[in-house]
């Protein structure tokens, strides 16, 4: 990890955010994107290694590396937000892994549709959801040791962008993003995209596991006071450039950024360059992938020289828009507050 210029949020287990800069990008270099990890990063041999599917199935697999990249390939590119990115903006702020902003990152990945997989097993008419558990296990408390599992409703399992991935950004996974094969669910908040894959089960119940029912879910939240699991990305943009504190010139600059919804495409972004009064449309680029974010602009002529506080704010195509204060739920998951940059411009002449 001494080539990467992540930012540290956790050091055991690692955790760490991307720098907002590096947002810029339509694609986050791999030693740039965020890790997240809740236990140990497993040793896995892939000569060694086997995906099982079993459950509620006509037909129980056991797959090694090659036989599953025999099957039909998809390449898409795909943004992943933690569901607790942006944390630390609550008030209070919830006690759990202190994200910021930068919890959020876009990579280029390969693999086979899991609906592949699926064909093949055959889910019996009684399947309702699919468990999928990672190679990574750890206590949650005394005595308590689980790996890692979470849950997808069968319907979200047939999209053809799900994906078993085994190839990020033109290489083999690394370690740290689930080497060697990882679930990677488009839309949904990363906890869904499972890392370091080694089994699926077909249920014919609602799976109730740790991070399913205790953990990722909305508690204490409007709506939703039995904790309701998260599921799909709320729609949130960020500003990549400038950055918190830079000191700019009178000179006209450009405002940019990403944004992105689990919901529908982001059909408007706004730029307020005087924190809230005032609210302009920035330009939205043209992109590729509806699984991955969106790249606005938009160009600013300074008017004086002083503080200012710079803001974005999102639409998508369903009407949801981003909500000014942080909406907060005990666990800290979905804040897509408004963001807020502070800069100053200095004097001198244009």
């Amino acid at each position: 990890m001494s080539s990467s210029d992540r930012i540290t949020v956790q050091s055991d287990p690692y955790n760490a955010e991307t720098p907002l800069p590096r947002l810029a990008a339509g694609v986050t270099a791999t030693d740039s994107f965020y890790v997240r990890n809740h236990f140990d990063v497993p040793s896995l041999d892939p000569r060694d290694w086997r995906l099982v599917m079993e459950g509620a199935v006509e037909t129980c697999l056991s797959l090694s590396l090659p036989e599953i990249q025999a099957l039909p390939v998809r390449r898409l590119r795909v943004t992943l937000e933690c569901a607790g990115n942006g944390r630390t903006l609550m008030r209070p702020a919830p006690a759990s892994t202190p994200w910021a902003l930068g919890a959020v990152s876009t990579a280029d990945f390969a693999g086979a549709p899991l609906g592949a997989l699926l064909d093949r097993a055959g889910p019996r008419a009684d399947a309702v959801e699919l468990r999928f558990t990672g190679a990574d296990q750890g206590e949650v408390g005394p005595g308590s040791r689980i790996a890692f599992e979470r849950s997808l409703p069968l319907a979200e399992c047939r999209r053809d962008e799900v994906l078993l991935a085994w190839e990020m950004n033109g290489e083999p996974l690394r370690a740290l993003h689930g080497f060697p094969l990882r679930l990677v669910v488009p839309r949904w908040y990363g906890v869904a995209s499972v890392k370091w894959l080694t089994r699926i089960t077909a249920l014919t119940q609602p799976f109730r596991g740790y991070f399913q029912s205790e953990h990722y879910v909305y508690r204490s939240a409007a709506g939703a006071p039995g904790g309701e699991p998260v599921s799909r990305m709320r729609v949130r943009s960020l500003i990549a450039a400038p950055s918190e504190g830079d000191v700019l010139s009178s000179s006209p600059a450009e405002i940019s950024g990403v944004a992105w919804s689990g919901d529908a495409p982001v059909a408007r972004v706004e730029v307020s360059v005087d924190g809230g009064l005032t609210w302009n449309d920035a330009t939205l680029d043209r992109h590729d992938s509806n699984a991955a974010w969106t790249a606005w602009r938009f160009a600013w002529k300074p008017p004086a020289p002083g503080a200012r506080t710079l803001m974005t704010r999102a639409t998508d195509a369903r009407g949801n828009v981003q909500p000014m204060e942080p909406v907060w739920n005990a666990l800290g998951y979905g804040n897509n507050v408004v963001q807020r940059v502070h800069v100053t411009v200095r004097p001198g002449s244009v």
